[in-house]
């Protein structure tokens, strides 16, 4: 790799995230059309249980040493709560699971959370299901799909630039993209066994 090529991959870490995880996102999209969450009160309530498991996920690691100061508006961003308040709304009280993220530390983590910020942008569409197929709404039960009061392009916008200016080397954005395919494969194996999740 020579020195302009080395330079172009510390700038774009979201660019290489989003080509080096662009099959797991295009396998979530399959695994999204074959658990057909929209066909049923049910079947959305285990989704929003699955949403609400990958957001304590992604809020555990807002907590570890190096991320704040990498995403300063990590207060805005997790998910958990609304998607608590879904499923009291559907009736549904959460046992809890053990955190599969519990040892992830920096540079990973920050893959974790581009996962979880991606699903945000792409909830546009999911939020306009939910509403067509249940009735549902950002005041009920589809308050982890609706957009942050800010818009969704805006606050993608400025986790990207996070990213971007995080000045990672080769090895440290290997790390994140490996971080990426982990949190891709949780989310993945949760909607293959959405009927197991209680």
């Amino acid at each position: 790799m020579n020195a302009a090529t080395e330079q172009m991959t510390i700038n774009h870490l979201s660019q290489r995230l989003k080509q080096e995880t662009a099959a797991e996102h295009e396998r979530m999209h399959q695994l999204m059309a074959q658990a057909a969450v929209f066909s049923s009160k049910e079947r959305y309530a285990q989704f929003t249980l699955s949403q609400y498991y990958f957001q304590q996920e992604i809020e555990h690691l807002f907590e570890k040493e190096g991320v704040a100061e990498l995403i300063p508006d990590l207060g805005i961003r997790g998910r958990s709560q609304q998607a608590f308040e879904d499923l009291q709304d559907l009736g549904i009280q959460p046992s809890g699971q053990p955190l599969h993220s519990k040892n992830v530390e920096l540079p990973e983590a920050l893959g974790w959370i581009y996962v979880s910020e991606g699903s945000t942008l792409g909830a546009a569409f999911l939020f306009k299901e939910a509403q067509k197929n249940l009735g549902f709404s950002e005041t009920f039960a589809a308050r982890n799909l609706a957009a942050y009061p800010e818009g969704r392009a805006k606050v993608w916008k400025r986790f990207v630039q996070a990213l971007d200016e995080t000045g990672f080397d080769q090895t440290q954005q290997d790390r994140v993209i490996q971080g990426a395919l982990d949190a891709f494969g949780y989310f993945g194996n949760a909607l293959s066994r959405l009927d197991e999740l209680h």
